[in-house]
């Protein structure tokens, strides 16, 4: 019981970094449904042509929130993609970036899980692939 008070002070001394943490501004990418695309999350600040196809991969549901991602594809290659949908949370926010450059670097929904964000990383390979299966069909 002597050991109790300590180890509570201390455990909440530790997590109150933690509860205060807010990320920096230009990695915010978190966005409602129907909100603007951040730069974070989009490679294209222009309307797509008239010869490219934009479309919107499923709502994965993941422990985390859901996540959905929106692909313009110029012919067969992947021109852009934007997540519509995301967890609210600081190690998502940071991950975003690099799974839509590892995606636009490869050409393809094999990308490697960002650490940190292991749940978000699998639903948005989810979500981009079947993006990038409903293109073709």
């Amino acid at each position: 019981m002597k050991r109790a008070l300590p180890v509570l002070v201390l455990s909440v001394a530790g997590l109150i970094p933690v509860w205060r943490y807010e990320a920096s501004p230009d990695s915010s990418a978190a966005q409602a449904p129907a909100a603007p695309p951040s730069p974070a999350s989009s490679t294209s600040s222009s309307a797509p042509s008239a010869s490219s196809r934009v479309v919107a991969g499923p709502t994965v549901d993941t422990e985390k929130g859901p996540v959905q991602v929106e692909v313009t594809f110029e012919g067969d290659r992947i021109a852009s993609v934007r997540v519509l949908r995301q967890p609210d949370h600081p190690q998502t926010t940071a991950a975003v970036p690099k799974l839509v450059a590892e995606t636009l670097r490869g050409q393809s929904a094999d990308v490697d899980t960002v650490s940190g964000a292991t749940v978000t990383s699998d639903g948005y390979r989810k979500s981009l692939q079947a993006a990038i299966d409903a293109k073709d069909a």
